[in-house]
This record gives structure tokens, sequence and C-alpha cells, in this order.
């Protein structure tokens, strides 16, 4: 098998997974009762907490767990227009968001509030000039991702989080679930933070926002105090725990990880060029572990199923996308097209050339196959 759809989801670190299972054994007692095996299990908890503080260099009050980064995302987004609603209805973000922010903000604007979008230069980066001249005395949140999950777009989040410190009552929300693991991340100029576990190795159903201290959500799930007043439900210890194991494991030798991604990414991107049918979408200001192309002619859908036949695993849009098209890739390229046929590989430190070899063989024979039967 050659797995190159690391960003859709990552294969579980067998320590994180034995971490989950000794929790799950070993603590039974609820954190929230106060006998001695609810203790024990809150003791726990509160360890967990203040490893991933410590990991992301934040106070552990900062730290909220959630099922993933689209309850984080959802939480971060209307917990705080919601609680702030009184400072405006203004919010500005992105085409290039994920859908589980861009969803939220449509459904924020079925009930009064007014998004609008921030245009992007043509390496995909915002344009800073744009976002001050949009922004407005009622603008109460500004939600941008750190990485993009289909073209890999690095966003200069900490540059935008110093230029909305002018602003002391606009929220800065960055969704970092593709950056997190992969590229250093500082949280000082950042007010929320959303962040999943099945992106570095970890489990499913288990994410994480982190709270700037001054900055208030109202909850949207009620029902009490768990681990934090701002999301209630029984503590889940084990993936708490499982999720401060993974980050920890996937900031481990950081730089060589990425270095070594950077080095697939190069020879793969040279490979590709000598296709005259592809069109590489990624660019300079991509993450070398997302390289996004389109091929001319050919449905991306019958492409990735001829490649699932050879054991070869790649994917269209992101795979929470319920869009016929890449609205990323039409968003950064302005051509329907491209943006119809994209495909996304996405490579991890996992990643052999070999595996980098053999699909790209692979990919150039089906290519050429597929090109055949069209023309028939």
């Amino acid at each position: 098998m050659i797995y190159l759809d690391y960003s859709a989801t990552t294969p579980v670190e067998k320590q994180v997974l034995d971490s989950f299972n000794k929790v799950s054994l070993e603590y039974i007692g609820n954190a929230n009762s106060l006998h001695k095996l609810g203790r024990e299990s809150y003791h726990l908890m509160e360890a967990s907490v203040k490893q991933i503080a410590d990991l992301l260099k934040v106070n552990k009050d900062q730290v909220i767990f959630t099922s993933g980064a689209s309850e984080s995302n959802n939480l971060a987004i209307v917990g705080s227009v919601l609680k702030y609603k009184n400072r405006g209805k203004h919010i500005l973000t992105t085409k290039l968001e994920h859908s589980s922010v861009l969803y939220t903000l449509k459904f924020l604007e079925k009930n009064g509030f007014e998004i609008e979008y921030i245009n992007i230069l043509d390496n995909g980066k915002i344009d800073i000039n744009d976002l001050k001249n949009k922004i407005r005395e009622d603008t109460v949140l500004v939600s941008i991702n750190q990485v993009n999950s289909e073209i890999g777009i690095i966003q200069d989040v900490n540059i935008i989080g110093e230029f909305l410190k002018q602003y002391p009552k606009i929220i800065f929300h960055v969704d970092g679930t593709q950056a997190i693991g992969k590229i250093n991340v500082n949280l000082d100029s950042i007010d929320l933070y959303s962040f999943s576990g099945h992106k570095i190795y970890g489990l499913k159903g288990i994410g994480c926002l982190i709270k700037k201290k001054n900055i208030e959500l109202e909850p949207i799930i009620h029902g009490g105090k768990s681990q934090t007043v701002y999301r209630s439900g029984t503590p889940v210890l084990a993936l708490y725990v499982s999720l401060a194991k993974a980050l920890k494991l996937s900031l481990n030798d950081l730089d060589n990880k990425y270095d070594y991604v950077l080095k697939l990414n190069n020879k793969l991107k040279n490979n590709l060029d000598t296709i005259k049918e592809i069109h590489i979408n990624s660019n300079s200001s991509s993450l070398p572990h997302i390289l996004n192309f389109s091929i001319k002619g050919i449905k991306p859908e019958t492409l990735i199923n001829s490649l699932s036949e050879e054991d070869i695993y790649v994917s269209t849009k992101t795979a929470c996308s319920n869009s016929d098209i890449s609205d990323s890739i039409f968003e950064l390229t302005k051509d329907e097209n491209l943006a119809k046929s994209s495909v996304r590989v996405s490579i991890s430190h996992l990643t052999t050339e070999e595996e980098i070899d053999k699909f790209f063989n692979v990919l150039k024979n089906k290519i050429e196959e597929l090109s055949i039967k069209k023309g028939e």
C-alpha cells in the first residue's frame, strides 16, 4: 500500500494507542467524581492539560478539549461572536477556509451576521491591505486558517495577529489543523487556535481549542462544568491523554521531519513537471506536505479510483467538502477547469522515496491509459 492522503487523516502512532488503552483500562473513574477513583482520573486529566499547555507555551487554563477540529472551529467562531455580539456582527474570513469554518459562518449569516471575504494575492497569501480596508467598527471576528488543506498555502498568521492588535475588540481565530505537528507555531498573537488529534497520528474523536486568557466564549454544548466551563460532557480521559502524547511525538524532531518532506515534495514536483497534462496548483507559499495538481481532460474521481486499484491512495478535494469543485483552487487560479480536476497528494515523514517513485510511475501510466480511452 502507498498512502498519500495524510492531510485527510493519519495512521495512529502505536505509543498513542498504547496510552489510550492503558488509561481506558486503569483509570475507570469519572474525573468529575469526588471519590478516590475520580480524583485519580482528575489528576491525570490535569497532567495531560499541562503537557499540552507546556508544549504550546500557553497557560493550562487556555486548553479546551473538544471532539475534533470541526467542533473547535464551531466553538471558537459561534462561541466568541455570541459572547461579544454587543460589539457587532461583522466577520472577516477568506474563501480558502475549511468547510467547518465556512459552513459555520454560513449558519451565522442566516442568523443576522455579515460575512465578508478578504482578497488573496496571486501567491495565495491574504491581502493585508484589503484586510485593513474591510475592518469596520462592528467587526467582531477575523478567522484565518494557518495552512489551507487543499493547496497547502501557509498564511502569515503571526503578522496578521500583530496587525490586529491595533483593534483590541476584534477576536482573531486561527484554524491550525493542517499546521500543527508540521511547522513551528507561535500562539502569542492568536486569540483562539484549533487543531485535531487525527491529523498528528492521534486518535479520531479528540481535538483542542486554545483560548487566550482574556477571551470568553458562549458554550455550544451545555450541561455544566467538565474539563472546562466552555465545553460540557463527561471527560474522555483516555482521549485527552492520547492527544497529549500525539502532540508531544509530532513536535519531536520537527525541523528534520520538515526537511525530509520538503525533499520528497521537490522530487515529486520535478517529476510531475515532465507530464504535459499536469498543472501544479501548489506554489512556493505552500506547505511541502501538500502537493496539489490538476490533470487536463481527466476526471480526478476516475484517476483516484484507478490508483486505488493499485493500492495507491490520494484524494481530490478536502474529505469534508460537499462542493463539486475545489473552492480553494478556484479562488487561487480563477480557473474552473483546474478546480474541477484537482488531485491532492499529502506526504508525511513516514513516506519513503520508493513510494514517491512508484506513485509517479503508476500515475504516468494511468494518465496515458485514461487519455487513450478518452480518445477512443
